[in-house]
């Protein structure tokens, strides 16, 4: 079930086995360029084989400015009116675009995750998919019943209840009445918002909206699925809920696309992903390659991966720093070991030196995302430094840190804490990912069957 429409202004074609709506007045309609969407009869599902979307180098433009932006669309519909062309795909004045070329195609049953940076045109896209824009230039094609959960709240009228509210956002995705009376108590049910179901939604938490709204979309018994970052506002129970749903909905040949910034979820329940970055799509691959490009190019945009060091203290008068060196690299596969080597010269002796070393995440706030944090008087080992050269040695050993960027924080200081003799912060250490496994953690283990035994 399919309509396409054309770049021409208003036309529109039918593909087989087809329900198609066209604008009945196609000189108010939005300009050029666009995309189908069909309610159609569910029971009658293509074949695993058939493409369930296929985007076709599309794009989507927006204005900075909202005075110039209203001007524009005005003067936009005034040419087409008069049957001149609105030459969309020229930038004017403050525009910009939010999703640039992109092309891809998906299949009945296949899952396609979604990710890059706040901004990039992820959502932009899945409006797009769904309907509410229409593409400044390209194709989309769409075929079959379009469930969304795509802003929270939305398809919701917030002074209406949430028993009202079934009804409204059902029939935006295209369900009759009748299928609304037969499937409401399953997604009452499903929802499980309590006594809230008469309660106007205005008073709805984050939360509820989307339990009832994935209820809605759910059950309207889609083709095609796509589901943004909302999830991440429902408490854990429900979104294991949501996602046992989403399996039983792959079994059944829908095709879901699924925007999220958490790479386990992504990793999970997709095979591919498409990396975005300010509206184009740089990786359409498989979902750990994806991944590894999303963490990379987080590590090279974000100011918390600067490269250079911080040296606040490099020695003084009395413990003259003469090199540091990092073996093997500063860049390792996950279970190397690093060892970091301070050679150095005091001018006197210091006695019970403390050495703190510190490992944090490379992609979140340094407070609350330690990796480590220890001396060398938590193990035990205690280091005097004589009047002279010599060269301190840190190890650490079988670095449990996959596909991830880690830094490192390291302080020595004179007895009790006196006063410091070294600080180094920002100390960048990269590691490289292994093999096909996701997540930001290595673990060495093996898997074997023995046959045989009771």
């Amino acid at each position: 079930m399919s309509q396409t429409v054309d770049e021409k202004m208003g036309s529109t074609h039918s593909l087989t086995n087809s329900f198609t709506h066209s604008p009945t007045n196609p000189s108010t309609h939005q300009p050029t360029n666009s995309s189908t969407h069909s309610p159609t009869n569910p029971s009658t599902h293509p074949p695993s084989s058939e493409i369930a979307i296929k985007v076709e180098h599309v794009s989507k433009k927006y204005c900075k400015s909202l005075k110039q932006s209203m001007f524009y669309g005005v003067q936009d519909i005034g040419k087409n009116m008069i049957g001149l062309s609105s030459r969309s795909h020229r930038l004017r004045k403050n525009e910009f675009w939010a999703v640039d070329d992109i092309s891809f195609e998906l299949k009945r049953g296949e899952t396609l995750g979604i990710i890059g940076p706040n901004g990039a045109g992820k959502t932009t896209l899945l409006k797009m998919l769904n309907g509410i824009f229409w593409p400044d230039k390209g194709k989309i094609t769409v075929r079959g019943r379009v469930g969304a959960l795509i802003e929270v709240g939305s398809g919701f009228h917030p002074l209406l209840t949430g028993r009202e509210n079934v009804y409204i956002n059902a029939a935006i995705l295209g369900m009759t009445k009748k299928e609304v009376d037969e499937k409401f108590d399953d997604i009452v049910e499903f929802a499980d918002i309590g006594d809230f179901l008469d309660t106007p939604v205005k008073f709805y938490s984050s939360g509820m909206f989307v339990r009832l709204g994935f209820s809605i979309a759910v059950h309207c018994e889609p083709d095609i699925l796509l589901v943004d970052e909302v999830l991440a506002v429902g408490d854990v129970g429900f979104q294991a809920k949501c996602f046992n749903r989403i399996g039983e909905l792959k079994k059944q040949g829908t095709a879901i696309i699924y925007i999220t910034h958490n790479m386990h979820q992504l990793s999970t329940f997709t095979n591919r992903a498409i990396l975005f970055n300010h509206g184009i799509m740089s990786v359409d691959d498989d979902v750990n390659t994806a991944i590894g490009e999303y963490k990379r190019l987080c590590a090279s945009e974000h100011e918390f991966y600067k490269e250079e060091i911080e040296k606040v203290v490099t020695g003084n008068e009395y413990f003259i720093v003469k090199n540091v060196t990092f073996l093997p690299a500063t860049e390792l596969n996950p279970g190397d070991n690093l060892d970091i080597i301070i050679d150095y010269e005091a001018k006197k002796n210091f006695k019970n030196i403390i050495i703190d070393t510190v490992v944090v995440r490379g992609d979140i706030n340094y407070s609350d995302n330690f990796y480590f944090q220890a001396t060398n008087n938590s193990f035990g080992q205690k280091i005097d430094i004589i009047d002279g050269k010599g060269s301190l040695r840190i190890s650490f050993k079988s670095i449990p840190v996959n596909n991830s960027v880690v830094k490192l924080y390291i302080t020595i200081w004179a007895e009790r804490r006196a006063s410091v003799l070294f600080w180094w912060r920002n100390i960048l250490i990269k590691f490289r990912q292994f093999n096909s496994s996701t997540g930001q953690n290595y673990l060495d283990v093996s898997y074997s069957n023995k046959l045989g035994v009771n």
